[in-house]
């Protein structure tokens, strides 16, 4: 057999170990290119943040790679100080809302309407 001829055999003719020999350095080329397809694309989306770190600076997608896990770091601790900031801000009403209604249902039972209640109703109601 001539040495080029195992390349021109048929598929038939190949064993399952010799088919995967020879997918095996096509598949790794697509692996390859797709990491560097999203690492690409990492850039693009974030192109202005590594310009305010490392204006004019050729990246290595290593760098890529860090700076995207940092920004997103930093993305999520302000979402979550942004999160618990409406939390709170919420908490704070809900029990206000709250108490006013205890309030108001604690001086509705008393029939007798004394000048205090009268103001204290007035201010609840600013």
């Amino acid at each position: 057999m001539a040495p080029g001829a195992a390349l021109t055999e048929p598929d038939n003719l190949l064993t399952p170990k010799e088919k995967n020999k020879l997918r095996k350095p096509v598949v790794e080329k697509m692996r390859r290119d797709r990491i560097n397809s999203s690492i690409e694309q990492l850039k693009l989306l974030l192109e202005k943040e590594f310009q305010r770190h490392q204006p004019n600076s050729k990246l290595e997608k290593a760098d890529i790679l860090e700076m995207t896990v940092s920004y997103l770091k930093q993305q999520s601790q302000l979402q979550m100080k942004t999160s618990f900031h409406k939390s709170s801000q919420f908490d704070f009403r809900e029990g206000y809302s709250r108490c006013l209604q205890e309030a108001f249902h604690f001086l509705s039972l008393h029939k007798v309407r004394t000048e205090t209640q009268s103001k204290l109703l007035s201010h609840f109601q600013k």
